[in-house]
């Protein structure tokens, strides 16, 4: 089985990138997702986090108040090494037992969606790396539809490799400036032989 890593960075296209994938066939498993997963009532990582930052952080259903999580730790490098502390290796504990579960099923190849891939030193786990990049001004417009203000847009990006690096870092390159359908051509040529078919 092929073992691919889906990087880059925050509004650069990875969502995307994975549902074309999931569409035409290819497992795909998300750290996002996982990363919401392990913080739901009664999981031990929402425990150790209120116990770190503190129950204020909970709403009245004791569910995580995960915007406010993000304005704690993002405005304080020392905050946020405590909150990765308690979730990467989580995070990678899980994804790691599901590319075992895909080995074990003989799936011919999986993507893993990391945005912190280089920089929880991940690389080693993967046959390949593909990086989604665009130019600043397009990542600033997409982050702005999704409501963010320029200062939480500076703290992600500080939180991050510069894209530049990642796309030095990586096997492959997918833009994605132009629409879905170049998107997908380009996905394809990096994924030829492991896609099913267009519908």
């Amino acid at each position: 089985m092929k073992v691919f890593g889906l990087t880059g960075g925050i509004g650069m296209g990875k969502s995307t990138s994975a549902a074309i994938l999931a569409r035409r066939g290819v497992s795909v498993i998300d750290t996002d997702v996982i990363a919401r997963e392990i913080v739901e009532p009664g999981e031990p990582a929402l425990a150790e986090i209120v116990a770190v930052f503190g129950a204020d952080l909970l709403d009245a259903q004791g569910k995580l108040r995960r915007s406010s999580l993000a304005e704690t730790v993002f405005s304080s490098p020392e905050k946020l090494k405590q909150l990765e502390a308690i979730l990467h290796p989580r995070i990678r504990e899980k994804w790691l037992a599901r590319v075992e579960e895909w080995r074990r099923e003989e799936r011919n190849a999986g993507v893993v969606v990391i945005p912190l891939l280089f920089e929880t030193d991940a690389q080693s786990h993967f046959d390949v790396v593909v990086c989604t990049a665009c130019s600043a001004a397009t990542q600033r417009e997409r982050l702005r539809e999704r409501g963010w203000n320029q200062q939480q847009i500076e703290q992600r990006h500080a939180a991050q490799w510069p894209v530049e690096k990642k796309i030095a870092a990586s096997h492959y390159v997918v833009w994605t400036e132009g629409d879905v359908a170049l998107h997908e051509r380009q996905l394809e040529r990096i994924f030829d032989g492991y896609l099913s078919p267009r519908r």
